[in-house]
């Protein structure tokens, strides 16, 4: 009977002990499985320097767009011009070359001898019809005569002194410079006066 009694009492104690060493077991192995917290903060390094890094490639990226947009809108601000000038100074080859065939109706012109005037009457009006016609083109006579030499405009070929006027004053011009727009076509030649400059500031000082 007592034999019964303990064998009973195994029994029921059995399993409750099981149970308790289950409990032990999974929660060492919960334990186990868990990462360190040296693992995660790696983890969390790791994830923060890509995300570092996406956020810099994407600023790279915007950076680019923003760069290759510039240069197509000065790309296409420089075929506008371009283009504008092309229109702008259509035919000044053009116009460069009949320059010559004006100066030779000049020469041609300057020339007075007895007997043809009438032969030099249609001469001139040539001229002056194809000096009209440059003219509706856009060309014009750059004004150097008795004017202050101005190096964009004209070359001074030769230099002189005449006391009638200041220095740099151009006192005559060789061959005719023109415009054409606001473009030079052909700058003048001129003749520049050139004074003593002590001799100059005399003269003001007596003034």
């Amino acid at each position: 009977m007592e034999e019964e009694i303990k064998n009973t009492e195994a029994t029921n104690s059995s399993p409750n002990e099981e149970t308790v060493e289950e409990s032990v077991e999974t929660t060492e192995e919960v334990k186990e499985e868990a990462p360190p917290k040296k693992k995660i903060k790696e983890r969390r390094k790791k994830i923060d320097k890509e995300k570092d890094e996406l956020i810099k490639a994407n600023l790279d990226l915007k950076e680019k767009v923003l760069r290759i947009t510039a240069e197509m809108q000065n790309i296409k601000r420089r075929s506008e011009i371009d283009l504008a000038n092309a229109y702008k100074y259509d035919g000044f080859d053009l116009m460069v070359s009949i320059l010559p065939i004006l100066d030779n109706f000049e020469r041609a012109l300057s020339i007075k001898q007895e007997g043809t005037e009438k032969f030099l009457a249609g001469f001139k009006m040539i001229y002056d019809n194809l000096q009209s016609i440059l003219l509706s083109k856009g060309v014009t006579e750059i004004e150097c005569l008795h004017k202050e030499f101005d190096p964009n405009t004209m070359n001074a070929v030769m230099t002189d002194t005449n006391n009638d006027f200041a220095n740099n004053i151009v006192l005559d011009c060789l061959q005719k410079g023109y415009m054409y727009q606001d473009k030079i076509l052909r700058p003048a030649m001129v003749k520049v006066n050139e004074r003593n400059v002590t001799q100059e500031n005399d003269e003001r000082n007596d003034e």
